[in-house]
């Protein structure tokens, strides 16, 4: 899929090498355990659809799924937060539920933290609902975090 315009002068295309260094800077600001620059090159060679939402010349946010055997795995949806809480997270995740569908995904996954509130209401105000926990899945400061794993049906 090439490079999608979309409303407010927001541009998706898919992200490149050169994407990665501006990538980590948003990453390392927004999660205390952030991905490395390994992982989302990992995730580039393996050829997992990898996207970048750009207003302008400013990166806003980015995103990395899978997608196999019917099933989209949201691996990682990263809005910069200075502009987290203006809508951006769900025009992306919605951007990207859809590239899942039209890669044959009937379903949706992905673990987030209880903690992180403000994705966790995202997710079920989208139509996501909680399945089953992984415990101890996420490193935090008091050693490790339960993940709830969310899934949202994509095709009626």
């Amino acid at each position: 899929m090439k490079k999608l315009i979309l409303a407010n002068g927001l541009t998706l295309r898919p992200m490149q090498r050169e994407d990665v260094p501006v990538m980590m800077c948003i990453e390392e600001q927004a999660y205390p355990y952030p991905w490395t620059e390994g992982i989302f090159r990992d995730c580039l060679r393996a050829g997992y659809p990898c996207w970048v939402l750009w207003q302008g010349p400013s990166l806003l946010g980015y995103s990395v799924i899978s997608v196999a055997v019917e099933e989209c795995h949201l691996l990682n949806l990263c809005i910069a937060p200075s502009h987290q809480g203006q809508g951006y997270g769900r025009q992306l995740l919605r951007v990207i539920l859809d590239l899942g569908k039209s890669l044959m995904a009937k379903t949706a996954f992905l673990e987030v933290r209880p903690s992180n509130t403000a994705a966790l209401r995202l997710y079920l105000s989208e139509g996501f609902h909680e399945i089953a926990v992984r415990k101890r899945y996420y490193p935090a400061t008091q050693g490790r975090e339960d993940a709830l794993i969310l899934k949202k049906t994509l095709v009626s």
